[in-house]
This record gives structure tokens, C-alpha cells and sequence, in this order.
């Protein structure tokens, strides 16, 4: 496509740069297109990406030129331009006449990559460019996630993901603004997110912009999907343990849309087939709604919904029960072509609810976090070279730590917190080849009273329970967090970034287990327990090939993370109703290096990524009070992931994945007491699991008419049958010299699985 702009004639003077702004939509259903990708033809270094919203601005010189729109899934517009002055200027861009949404994970383009100012970012799209083979067929954004330089996966049964070397519970998930929890269903089998529902995401796993704050290690922030303005449509798919159908259209035409997304598993069902275990539950369900109401020309109104519930059940013993619930109001307003502002109101909330009959005497464990918070976010165009980003937020926090009823016995732990920030941020393009960014963030955190706080002798004995009335401040924490990247371009297609940031984190969790089951403790700042701050800095170099068909990156970086929390030698989840005396607090460490390769056309593409890696934690009271390995450290971690076009709309694919094996604790010695086994642990983390590699394959033929596009999808998960380690036990075993042996138990073989979608 070709379109002409002729912009407003002025005087000017030679080699003067002017400014364009303006908004990217889908030319068939009206909605604004993130993500897309805009830069100059003749001049590609300068290279800007849309909003949220859509728009976007780029500095131009004077003169004729053309301007390139690119995104995965859409035709590249091509827009000549004869510019005398700056203006504005919508584009509208049209799918590709085969697509159908999937998740892939790829960068917004090349070009992107290597533009963008921020160090250690990676763009999520959903588009139809590959087929990532999934587990049991479905698509599933944090395990594709999980194949990218520096993103580790917890391990099978899991939909948490580690990224340099932090934690998974030291993410922040972010779905439009709202905070999601345990983001996982079916123990972990699938993710929080229906991918139908998605239109981009970004992961910061180095700088983290300055509007981004409250976790230690990275931010994945997902936006969903608005309504087509012009036309309804409806699209779904059938798999072998889930199905999802989604529904869109115009509530008025070209002034208000809506989409709704619907997903549920049936496993339960087949479960009553079956004697054996037709008392048993086990399913899960979401749903994704948006409405999106454009106002005026300067003002849109967004309101979007998620709730996600999951319901595990085994006969009359065991009852598990826990989900999400998000809803953001957002209004965008543009006050000029220079100043626009988001206004948000945001709610989140995560359950669990839990129980065990243990002789006929019911055992419960309920836990709860709730938020809820406004947010104002700025954008000022102060001047070509110069844009702002600023705003504030305030939430406040309600957490329920656990309530246990165990044997008629009540107890229950219970936080409360008001959580504020301010931040500013500026890009400058400093010169044609360098582009700084800067920010700084303040965190005030007040832990406020309505519930017992304690004071602790060096045991975590209770000395003394200290009373405080509702909404009075116990402890405030202020945090200042620096935040600092640059890029600055070798030539136009080579690039060298640093970056340096500050986060912290008040919201604490401690996982119990590698699965995504509802048993994470959480608890929130307080006398006894300090912000986690972690403080990162990285450098890194960007190539691209001259037609972008390959690129190439590495990146090092080096994290000292400060009051990381871990469990006390002997303690566990359950061991006392107020966390505060299970955990110690200390400090960690983690450093390594990341490469990624990447081919970007022709019929086979692809990418190879590797990570080489340390993560260390030393905290006083555990391991002696010497440094020892964290329980998420892995050597070495690579993926390789192919995608090959052949004939008559098939496509197959095939993912590779290798991870040194999880450090785990093991014990050093045993002894008997009263006939029963006991052992003894010398050392945190000392041992290793076996490595974990995995093949997945995949086959999807696509068939597009004139009304509907219709999809087959073939996979094999774990190909080669690999069955790796989930759990690590110890047995008693008297042929053994040590008298004991490790037994592994293993979550998944081979497994295939089929899918059907369509699309009208």
C-alpha cells in the first residue's frame, strides 16, 4: 500500500527536522494497534513504536522521504511523504489475508529491537507468523515466555517463570494496570491468559521504566484485546482438555465496541466417566471482556474485566479453590499533540481456599490479596528531542497471609498497607546516533495497623504484641529507585546499550512448591520486614543483517538484590501462623550472560538462545552464614525453536529446550529416633537434579475461505519421551553404602495432543 502526504508549506532552512504524530488502526476492524513499528526509510536508526493507543510521534527531515508502519500479522504500509512542516497523519493497516491470532514470541520487528532505548526488553506478539508447539495444544504466552534469553521456566506442572535469577514470585504481572497472582490453571498445565484475548506484551528484565514498580527481579505487562468498531466476528477452538469461544463486534458503529473471551477445561467431565474418579473435580474457567468507547477525538474510555477461577477436588478430602479477579477503568485524554494523559482505577483480587478432611476432622487454609488503586499517567512531547513520562499511583492493600481452622483451633494473619509512588522519566535523543533515558521513581510504603504486629527476639519468638488502631501508620518505607538506559548507534544496523536500575518490592510470597498450586505464603512490609531491593546493570551489543533477515544480540548483566527472604533452616509453609518467624532475610546475588540469534524470513525461521548464568544467595542463620546457591540457579539454559512453510497451508515446528538441573538440598547424614528416620541437612542447596531437556513438535495445516479460516493443529509434547525430574525425595535403602537413596518423580512422558480453531 502507498498513500501521499502533503504537510502544511512553511519557510524553513535546510536539514531542519520536523516532528509527525499520529495513530495506527486496523483498517478493517478500527481498533488502535500497538506495538507497531515506525521509522523513517531513508534514515531507519530514528525508529519510534505506538502506544497503547496507537500513536505515536517520530522527528522527520524536511523534505521527500517515506515513512514504513510495520507489525506482525499486517501488511507494511508504506506512506510517501513531502515534508515542509510537521503534522499529523492515521494510518490504517490490514491483516494479512491468512492470519489467525496465536501466540508467537518475536520482537515488534528487528528494527524495534534494535532501536529501542531500554536494555533487556522483549515484545510478546500475538500473531499468526509461527506455530510454538504447546502442551497438550494449547497456546500459552509465559511458555512461549519461557524460550527467550534470561526466562527460565520453574519446571513441568508450572506456569511460573524466573527471570535473572530472581524468583518467579518477584514478578509483577501486570493485565491492563491490575496486579495478577499465581498465574496459573490446572496446576500450572496452563496459563492465567487466554492468548485469544491478547494484543501485546512486554517483558522488562533489565531497565525497568520509572512507571513500573513493586517487583525485584521483572515486569510483564499485558494489554488485551478491543472490539472491531465495524464488524461482528466470533472465533474458537477445541482441544483435548480445554475449549474457548470469543465474540466481538460494534456496540455503535466506528464510536463503541465490545469483546467478550471465554475459556473452560473439561477434564472434569471425562473424570466422571470414570468410577474410580467420578467424585473427583478438577477444571478450570476465564473470561475477558473489554469495552471500548471513543468519546471524542480526544478522549477514549476503556473498561476491561478478567476473572479467572480454578476448582481441584478429590472426593471428600481435599477441596483447593483459588483464582483472580481484575477490572480496569481507563480513561486516555489528549490535551494537545504535545500532552495526553491516562487516568485509571484499578481493583484486583486473589483467593485461595483450601481445605483437608484428615479423620474426619476438616483442616482449612484460606488466604486472600486484594488492591485497589487509581493511577494518572503523563506523556509530554515537550519538544523532538525531548519526551516525559510522569504520573503517581496510590493503592491499598488488603492481604490475608492464611487463616487456618485447623482441629477447631482459629487463628489467622492479616495485613494492611497504603502503597504510593511517584515517578518521571525522559527520552532524549541526544544526538543522531544517541538516545538516553532517565527516571526516577519514589516509593512510600506504610504497613497500616487493624491487626497484631510483632516484635521478635533472634529466634522469631514473640517478645512482645504490639496493638495498633485501624489506618495507623506502623512503619513507613521510602525508596528511591534510580532508573538509567542509553543506546547509541555503531552504524544503522549496530547498537551498544548499558542500563542501570533500581527496584523494590513490599509484596512478599514464598513458594512451597514448584507446581502452581494456592499454597504460596504472601505477606506485605512491616516492622520485621524491609522492602527487597534489587539493584541491576547491564551492557549489551545489537546487530541486524542489512536486509534485517537475521539478527544477533548479547547482553551481560550483574543484580545485588538486598532483604531477599528465604525459609529458615527446619521451617516450612505451615510451620507457624506469622510468617515474620519462618524467614530470615539477607542478601543475593545473581550475574551471567545472554545470547539470542534470530532468522527473520524465508520458509525456515527461527531463533537460538542461550543463558549462562549464577544466582547466589547468603543470608546469616542459613548455610553457616556462607554464601550458597539459590534453589533457582541453573548453569546453563538453551532453547531452539524452528518454524518451516511447506505447501498447501502447512506448517510444522519444533522447539528444543536444555536447563542444568535445579539445585536442591540433600541430606548429609541420618540417624533413628523411636524407630522413625531422620535426617540431617549440612548444607543449602548443595546438590542437583539431573539436567532437563525437552523436544516438542508440532504440525498446522490452515485453511482460509472466503468466510471463515479454519485451523488443525497435531503436536507431540516431550517427543522423545525425556522424563525429567519434578520432585527429589529420600528413602531409606540398605544396599545403598550411604543407606539411603534419591527417588525421582517425574510430572510428564509423551504426550500428543490435537486441536481444532476457527474463525469468522
Amino acid at each position: 500500500m502507498l498513500l501521499s502526504l502533503l504537510l502544511a508549506v512553511v519557510p524553513c532552512q535546510a536539514q531542519v527536522k520536523y516532528t509527525i504524530r499520529g495513530q495506527v488502526t486496523d483498517e478493517q476492524g478500527g481498533r488502535p494497534i500497538p506495538g507497531v513499528t515506525v521509522y523513517n526509510k531513508e534514515f531507519s536508526a530514528n525508529g519510534v513504536s505506538t502506544d497503547a493507543q496507537g500513536k505515536f510521534s517520530i522527528d522527520v527531515p524536511e523534505g521527500t522521504g517515506t515513512l514504513i508502519f510495520s507489525f506482525i500479522g499486517y501488511e507494511t504500509v508504506e506512506v510517501a511523504i513531502d515534508l515542509l512542516s510537521g503534522g499529523e497523519l492515521t494510518v490504517g493497516m490490514r491483516e494479512e489475508s491468512h492470519a489467525i491470532d496465536q501466540v508467537v514470541v518475536s520482537s515488534r520487528s528487528a528494527r524495534d529491537r534494535l532501536d529501542n532505548v531500554l536494555i533487556g526488553v522483549e515484545t510478546i506478539e500475538i500473531s499468526e507468523m509461527a506455530r510454538i508447539p504447546a502442551l497438550l495444544g494449547e497456546r500459552d504466552i509465559i511458555r512461549s515466555l519461557q524460550l527467550l534469553p534470561g526466562v527460565k521456566s520453574e519446571g513441568d506442572g508450572s506456569s511460573g517463570f524466573q527471570v535473572r535469577g530472581g524468583m518467579a514470585v518477584q514478578n509483577l504481572i501486570l493485565l491492563d494496570d491490575a496486579t495478577i497472582s499465581n498465574a496459573g490453571h490446572l496446576m500450572g498445565i496452563f496459563s492465567t491468559f487466554n492468548d485469544d484475548a491478547l494484543t501485546n506484551a512486554a517483558l522488562y528484565k533489565g531497565q525497568i521504566p520509572a512507571q513500573f514498580g513493586g517487583a525485584a527481579s521483572s515486569v510483564f505487562d499485558i494489554h488485551t484485546k478491543a472490539g472491531d468498531m465495524h464488524d461482528y466476528k466470533f472465533n474458537g477452538s477445541v482441544g483435548l482438555l480445554s475449549a474457548k469461544l470469543n465474540v466481538e463486534g460494534p456496540i455503535a458503529r466506528e464510536k463503541a465496541s465490545f469483546f467478550v473471551a471465554a475459556r473452560r477445561s473439561y477434564l472434569d467431565l471425562f473424570l466422571k466417566l470414570m468410577d474410580d474418579y467420578s467424585d473427583n473435580t478438577l477444571n478450570f474457567y476465564d473470561i475477558n471482556a473489554k469495552i471500548n468507547y471513543n468519546i471524542s477525538d480526544n478522549d477514549n474510555l476503556f473498561v476491561s474485566f478478567f476473572m479467572g477461577r480454578d476448582n481441584m477436588g478429590l472426593e471428600d478430602l481435599v477441596s483447593m479453590k483459588w483464582g483472580n479477579v481484575a477490572s480496569t477503568v481507563r480513561w486516555y485524554h489528549s490535551y494537545n499533540d504535545k500532552l495526553y494523559a491516562n487516568t485509571s482505577v484499578i481493583l484486583s483480587s486473589y483467593i485461595s481456599d483450601n481445605s483437608i478432611e484428615i479423620l474426619d476432622i476438616d483442616n482449612s487454609l484460606d488466604t486472600h490479596m486484594r488492591k485497589y488503586g487509581v493511577r494518572e499517567d503523563f506523556t509530554w512531547s515537550a519538544h523532538r528531542r525531548h519526551t516525559f513520562k510522569f504520573g503517581f499511583e496510590s493503592a491499598y492493600i488488603d492481604l490475608k497471609s492464611a487463616e487456618w481452622d485447623l482441629m477447631n483451633y482459629r487463628e489467622k494473619e492479616r495485613r494492611y498497607a497504603l502503597d504510593n509512588s511517584l515517578w518521571i522519566n525522559e527520552e532524549w535523543k541526544a544526538t543522531g546516533r544517541l538516545t538516553v533515558s532517565a527516571g526516577l521513581r519514589l516509593s512510600a510504603f506504610s504497613a497500616l495497623g487493624g491487626s497484631p504486629y510483632y516484635r521478635l527476639d533472634e529466634n522469631g519468638d514473640i517478645l512482645e504484641t504490639l496493638q495498633y488502631g485501624r489506618g495507623d501508620i506502623v512503619k513507613t518505607y521510602l525508596v528511591l529507585e534510580p532508573r538509567a538506559s542509553l543506546n547509541y548507534s555503531l552504524d544503522g544496523n549496530q547498537s551498544v546499550k548499558a542500563g542501570y536500575s533500581r527496584t523494590s518490592q513490599n509484596v512478599h510470597a514464598l513458594r512451597v512448591q514448584s507446581m502452581s498450586l494456592p499454597m504460596d505464603r504472601y505477606t506485605l512490609s512491616s516492622n520485621n520486614v524491609k522492602p527487597q531491593r534489587a539493584d541491576q546493570f547491564s551492557l549489551g551489543y545489537v546487530a541486524l543483517t542489512a536486509n534485517q533477515a537475521y539478527e544477533f544480540s548479547v547482553e551481560g548483566y550483574y543484580k545485588a538484590i538486598r532483604d531477599v527472604l528465604d525459609y529458615k533452616d527446619g521451617k516450612s509453609f505451615n510451620s507457624e501462623i506469622e510468617i515474620e518467624r519462618i524467614i530470615l532475610a539477607g542478601k543475593g546475588r545473581s550475574y551471567g550472560a545472554e545470547v539470542y540469534a534470530r532468522k527473520n524470513t524465508g520458509r525456515i525461521t527461527g531463533w537460538v538462545s542461550y543463558t549462562l548464568s549464577w544466582s547466589e544467595n547468603k543470608i546469616p542463620g542459613i548455610n553457616n552464614d556462607r554464601w550458597y546457591t539459590a534453589g533457582n540457579d541453573r548453569r546453563h539454559d538453551i532453547s531452539v525453536v524452528g518454524m518451516y512453510e511447506l505447501p498447501r497451508g502447512w506448517q510444522v515446528a519444533a522447539t528444543w529446550v536444555y536447563n542444568t538441573g535445579q539445585a536442591l538440598t540433600a541430606p548429609s547424614a541420618k540417624y533413628t529416633v523411636n524407630g522413625e528416620t531422620v535426617y540431617y541437612y549440612a548444607e543449602r542447596n548443595g546438590y542437583r537434579a539431573t539436567d532437563y531437556h525437552r523436544l516438542d513438535v508440532s504440525a498446522t495445516h490452515t485453511k482460509v475461505n472466503r468466510r471463515y479460516t479454519r485451523e488443525w493443529t497435531f503436536g507431540l509434547y516431550n517427543a522423545y519421551c525425556r522424563y525429567n525430574p519434578f520432585i527429589i525425595s529420600f528413602e531409606d535403602d540398605d544396599s545403598k553404602p550411604s543407606g539411603s537413596k534419591a527417588v525421582q518423580t517425574s510430572l510428564f512422558g509423551l504426550i500428543p495432543s490435537v486441536s481444532y480453531s476457527f474463525r469468522f
